[in-house]
């Protein structure tokens, strides 16, 4: 288990890592180059995620240990009267997490979300409801009938618009200054930017799908911290 400085080894075997191609870098710093690059490289990084679901469920295992002491550190963490006074008594309200459906090979964080729900925590799943906006975060239930969103990606059937306070997102690449390389729509980076406050983001990835850098444009945020099956990156660990 990584220590809180992102320093520790998470300890996936280094022999199921898959090879990814790396691409020489963009023909010009211009938005476009960066651009072209950026979609060339994420091709080349979703198609070498595991595609055997034995494999991805046996090196998410780290990955989804880590998430799970993070939440309850943060679950058992005294609350700030902000967050008392919000919810209008002593007891502070339930922590809210912002997951993912799982497609395209990502790590699936489903039974992550069913403790945290069981822990008396609320999940929520992202939802476009509009083209190049912001996205709202429904709340998920288990019991609670789906229905099919943006890219046909399960969405909850009944809209209850939630705020996460910790947002686990999905990386197709990532470089050590936490910046991420996403699928290209930029609703992550529109919806942090619309957030306040902003909520807490772990970013999830298999270990290869690290990058010298995702040459970061002015729109971009970064992660507060990254979890792969090989180590965590936090801002200490960046310096």
């Amino acid at each position: 288990m990584s220590s809180e400085d992102g320093s520790g080894d998470l300890s996936s075997p280094a022999c199921l890592m898959h090879e990814v191609e790396r691409l020489s870098p963009p023909k010009s710093s211009s938005e476009e180059d960066v651009r072209t690059w950026r979609k060339l490289q994420r091709e080349a990084l979703i198609k070498a995620r595991p595609q055997d679901p034995n494999e991805r469920q046996l090196r998410s295992v780290p990955i989804l240990e880590q998430l799970g002491a993070e939440l309850h550190a943060i679950r058992s963490a005294p609350r700030s009267p902000a967050q008392h006074a919000a919810s209008g008594t002593s007891t502070p309200p339930p922590l809210v997490l912002g997951i993912y459906w799982p497609f395209r090979g990502e790590i699936d964080v489903r039974e992550l979300a069913h403790r945290h729900i069981e822990a008396g925590g609320i999940v929520a799943l992202p939802v476009v409801i509009e083209k190049n906006a912001p996205i709202e975060f429904w709340r998920w239930r288990p019991e609670v009938p789906m229905a099919r969103g943006l890219y046909n990606i399960p969405v909850p059937g009944e809209r209850e618009v939630v705020a996460p306070d910790v947002l686990i997102v999905p990386l197709v690449g990532f470089d050590r200054q936490r910046y991420r390389l996403g699928y290209g729509g930029g609703y992550y980076d529109r919806t942090l930017a619309a957030s306040t406050p902003r909520p807490r983001t772990i970013g999830i990835a298999f270990a290869e799908a690290e990058l010298e850098t995702t040459y970061p444009q002015a729109y971009d945020i970064p992660m507060d911290r990254i979890v792969t099956d090989r180590e965590s990156l936090s801002p200490q660990a960046a310096q």
